[in-house]
């Protein structure tokens, strides 16, 4: 690694104006993806603010019918959350699917979706739960926070402090994994409830998107049934040594009328 400013700040407030004051200052959160980075000498900031110590971004709760899960909140406390299991049960299998026990206790939400790793599989759930990020600035729609490759809505010096999941009727989460590291070569979280019906897809394409034609589909009938015949095109997908960008397509469709079967079993 090379040499940097560490620095662990108390509050929110103080994790900003370390950010906006640094030369090249990096946010850790987890460290999931950053350290490793560091390791290969990939990064140099000029600091490094770790967000482990400010208790006001970790836990959930319950806010207007929505949960809302602090940003430090790791995979494996959101998947153990006794609130999680009984109101967004899909939420919990989600996290309770990535990685393994290690990541699962030293990622976080935060870093999670402030990454925008194509592969990741929480982007699949905020979409599909037609999620709202808050930041120390504003509020940020799913819809509109995840834009490309490692790329988000976030400005600089931005640090997102949780993010608010609607509770739909049903949901469910299925994925192909790659078996050593678990992330989704193909993962789609599917939902129908307050904010309509939803289909988001992950591992596919270069960052998380919704399938809005089997949206469309799934909304005049909530069945495997609906999906049959759709499929997403290949031209925009990742080819990679794990699939081909037709294989991801087939997958989609597939993990798809899973994911329907689950939610609506």
């Amino acid at each position: 690694m090379y040499q940097f400013d560490y620095k662990r700040p108390a509050s929110l407030d103080e994790a900003a104006k370390a950010l906006a004051g640094a030369g090249d200052g990096k946010i850790l959160a987890g460290g999931m993806t950053l350290i490793p980075t560091l390791k290969q000498r990939l990064a140099m900031p000029s600091d490094l603010i770790d967000l482990g110590g400010i208790a006001e971004i970790k836990g959930v709760c319950e806010e207007d019918g929505a949960i809302v899960i602090g940003a430090m909140t790791t995979h494996a406390e959101v998947a153990a959350n006794d609130l999680v299991k009984s109101r967004l049960p899909a939420l919990a299998a989600l996290a309770e699917g990535i990685g393994d026990p290690q990541v699962r206790h030293r990622g976080t939400i935060g870093g999670s979706v402030a990454n925008s790793d194509p592969a990741a599989d929480y982007p699949a759930g905020l979409l599909g739960c037609g999620a709202v990020i808050r930041t120390n600035k504003r509020e940020i729609a799913a819809d509109d926070f995840f834009t490309g490759l490692f790329e988000t809505a976030l400005e600089e010096n931005e640090i997102i402090r949780s993010v608010v999941f609607p509770v739909p009727e049903k949901a469910a989460y299925v994925k192909f994994a790659n078996p050593a590291s678990r992330y989704a070569i193909v993962g789609v979280f599917v939902s129908q409830g307050v904010v309509g019906t939803r289909v988001a897809v992950t591992g596919a394409g270069p960052c998380a998107f919704r399938a809005t034609e089997m949206e469309a589909a799934l909304a005049a009938n909530f069945s495997p049934v609906a999906l049959k015949g759709l499929t997403v095109s290949a031209a925009d997908l990742n080819s990679d040594l794990h699939a081909s960008a037709e294989y991801r397509a087939h997958l989609v469709s597939v993990i798809a009328a899973r994911a329907v079967a689950a939610a609506a079993g």
